[in-house]
């Protein structure tokens, strides 16, 4: 990284030297237009100042682009550099002829290649930006490791010591307390606890660890001290595996060319071998052709403004900005609408794609734990009855003292339709990790957690019976003293644009597929609900199974996006050809992305898929002009029209046409604006009305009692 920054600081030098260059020259030309009578300022108009100005600039911030493009020459490929330093170079070789040879008549035009080399430093400097945060160095990702362990030095647990993460081997054990990350991969020896793993696999609920359950490095202990024995210390990790896995496919993954560097170089030996032709053209058979007026002295000297007219009608100027500036408007206006989109090879990799897979947990849901519903029995299953707002209140206030993601859920909901807060009695608080919480409210014993949690608080009748599968959701049991007094319905939120983005990209064409760790049922659910077929889903898969999945799809000839949102997600977001990061994800996601959604809502994805064919249609828009005008340019330039009319195109006229030819793509460029802002309209007009249900039943139905009470003895996170 720190590479990368010295060579953008030295680009930046570079940059800042060109256009310091140019002011001058321009402040030159202005008071010349202005008429302004000082010496000092007649100075600056002078041929000799311009001349010392150009030469600066071709042997200093021009240099390396100029060699560059020379040695790509001389190497049988040449680029975009070789007709930028073709341009610069004709330019101020026909401008020193024309200063020190008077008497040929022509115009100099040294600012000509102090303009070129500025405005193509000024796109290669922000396209090495883009570049810099493109790649990702996945310090991100290890950040998240602790740095430190607590080594267990006696059986009994009295004793430990601070020690670095990679002086620990295999069969240490190390000690865990709540609220610290785990540092290795190992095995729960002694004690019970639930561990967030949400930024390793993507789930939103915590996973009860017990004796001989194994824990990965990075995922959190929220509740409960562990005695771990370690398996696979510092980089042998699950979470070095990763890095690896995304590092592999960074490495393996190809720059892709630009439409203009494909045609560049036959371009460049197509305008030299005109340039050459003209010459001779002129120089054998212009006393022939033109009468004694028109030839204007000798056919060589003709020959020649008119071989350096060819070199200059043809500078690059207009082919070399058609494809930067429509990439560069493109990009800024990805990121006023909230697309961060890292480089322009990125939108032209995008306006080609044809598969797109989906993660499951974060990018079509919401990633976290949301009240569905409460429901409370009847007066005839209980002779006690609470509403659902009183029995969502009292699990709010025992769950407001627990950090699980169930609990946060509970308090939310509660928040969300007023919550009353109610105390809990100081001492009474208890928590069982992956059971549940009980404490007392107001002389009543509450119990928060599973079915067996509440009965062991003393619940002894459960008056709800299983009459239907609840797919995606799961559930609370909610104890008053001995009886049940409601049960708390909760599920991983789906997106709301979910369906809607996924039926858009299915009308274009585009196959959808949806990859999950979660459960086959619960993954088919989701994908039901969205319009995903269940043959392209893909459930229990772990962060290689991923990567494999979006491999095969490549295998095909399919062009592949992956979206995503976690640290399981990095190593398939890297090895497909686009991978997209919703903004609400961890670091590591976006860092190995190519397009962030930085609001963090999927429908982002359809802008960003719009923007990427609107800027590559702009492309083609800006290189047929490009090439129409060289078409034209190239024989108006040789001569074409010499004999017939006496038109003649002095270098001077020639590279007037080149900056309106520039002009020309630039405006075109700036044309995408509206463009897009019109598309935006046709694409969101119709989905104004999209359907939001978090906390509706409890809203809309404060006081009803529910008719077909469910039940599920799951409680995820249990």
């Amino acid at each position: 990284m720190e590479e990368k920054q010295h060579r953008l600081k030295e680009s930046g030098r570079e940059l800042a030297f060109s256009w310091a260059l140019c002011a001058v020259c321009l402040f030159g030309h202005f008071s010349h237009f202005f008429g302004a009578k000082a010496a000092w300022i007649h100075a600056f108009h002078s041929t000799g100042f311009h001349l010392s100005l150009s030469l600066f600039t071709l042997l200093g911030p021009g240099r390396k682009l100029i060699l560059d493009g020379m040695k790509s020459l001389f190497r049988g490929a040449p680029n975009m550099n070789t007709l930028v330093g073709l341009g610069a170079l004709s330019s101020f070789t026909v401008s020193t002829l024309a200063a020190f040879i008077p008497k040929l008549g022509w115009k100099t035009f040294f600012e000509e290649p102090i303009m070129l080399i500025a405005f193509v430093l000024l796109g290669r400097n922000l396209e090495q930006r883009a570049k810099i945060k493109a790649t990702s160095d996945m310090t991100g990702i290890l950040s998240i490791l602790p740095s430190k362990a607590r080594l267990l030095l006696n059986s009994d647990g009295s004793s430990t010591v601070d020690v670095p993460c990679n002086s620990l081997s295999v069969g240490d054990l190390i000690v865990v307390l709540p609220g610290d990350r785990v540092p290795v991969d190992g095995i729960v020896r002694a004690g019970r606890s639930t561990i967030d793993e949400s930024s390793f696999t993507g789930e939103p609920l915590p996973v009860t660890k017990l004796p001989g359950s194994q824990v990965a490095a990075g995922s959190i202990n929220l509740n409960g001290t562990l005695t771990v024995e370690v398996r696979r210390p510092g980089g042998e990790t699950a979470m070095g595996d990763i890095v690896r896995l995304v590092e592999e496919a960074q490495s393996r993954e190809a720059p892709v060319q630009r439409l203009a560097d494909k045609v560049s170089g036959h371009f460049t030996y197509g305008v030299m071998a005109l340039s050459a032709a003209t010459f001779l053209f002129w120089s054998l058979f212009g006393a022939r052709t033109l009468p004694p007026a028109l030839l204007q002295g000798s056919s060589v000297s003709l020959a020649l403004q008119l071989s350096c007219s060819v070199l200059v009608v043809a500078c690059p100027c207009a082919l070399g900005l058609a494809t930067p500036t429509a990439m560069l408007v493109g990009t800024s206006l990805g990121a006023t609408r909230g697309l961060l989109l890292r480089g322009g090879n990125i939108l032209e990799k995008f306006s080609m794609v044809n598969s797109i897979v989906f993660d499951k947990t974060g990018t079509l849901t919401v990633g976290r734990p949301v009240v569905t519903k409460v429901l409370t029995p009847s007066r005839q299953q209980s002779s006690y009855s609470w509403s659902e707002v009183e029995v969502l209140n009292l699990a709010a206030a025992v769950e407001a003292n627990t950090v699980h993601p169930v609990g946060k859920a509970i308090v939310e909901a509660a928040q969300a339709i007023n919550f009353q807060n109610v105390k809990v009695a100081d001492g009474t608080f208890m928590e069982e990790p992956g059971s549940g919480v009980v404490a007392t409210i107001d002389n009543k014993r509450v119990s928060v957690g599973t079915l067996d949690w509440v009965q062991r608080n003393g619940v002894n009748k459960n008056p709800f019976q299983v009459v239907e599968d609840l797919k995606n959701q799961s559930v609370v049991y909610v104890g008053v003293d001995n009886n049940l007094a409601g049960l708390i319905y909760f599920e991983d939120q789906i997106r709301e644009d979910a369906r809607q983005v996924v039926e858009s990209l299915s009308r274009q064409g585009i196959n959808v597929y949806m990859l999950s760790g979660d459960k086959r049922n619960t993954a088919e659910y989701v994908a039901s609900v969205i319009g995903i077929p269940k043959e392209k889903v893909l459930s229990e898969v772990k962060p290689a199974e991923k990567k494999k999945f979006i491999s095969e799809l490549q295998q095909d000839q399919n062009i592949v996006a992956m979206v995503g949102d976690g640290i399981n997600d990095a190593a398939a977001l890297a090895s497909s050809h686009i991978g997209i990061a919703m903004g609400g994800g961890v670091g590591a996601a976006s860092d190995v992305s190519s397009i962030v959604l930085m609001g963090n809502k999927l429908s982002q994805l359809l802008d960003a898929l719009e923007l990427s064919r609107l800027t590559m249609k702009t492309v083609r828009q800006n290189l047929w002009w490009a090439f129409a005008y060289n078409i034209v340019g190239i024989p108006i330039a040789a001569g074409m029209l010499l004999p017939v009319t006496g038109t003649v195109l002095t270098p001077s006229i020639a590279g007037a046409l080149m900056g309106l030819s520039s002009i020309g793509v630039t405006l075109n460029s700036l044309l995408l604006r509206l463009r897009f802002s019109e598309k935006q309209k046709q694409i969101h007009g119709s989905s104004a009305n999209i359907k939001t249900y978090v906390y509706s039943d409890l809203l809309d139905n404060r006081s009803k009692k529910v008719k077909h009470p469910i039940s599920d003895a799951r409680w995820k996170g249990a």
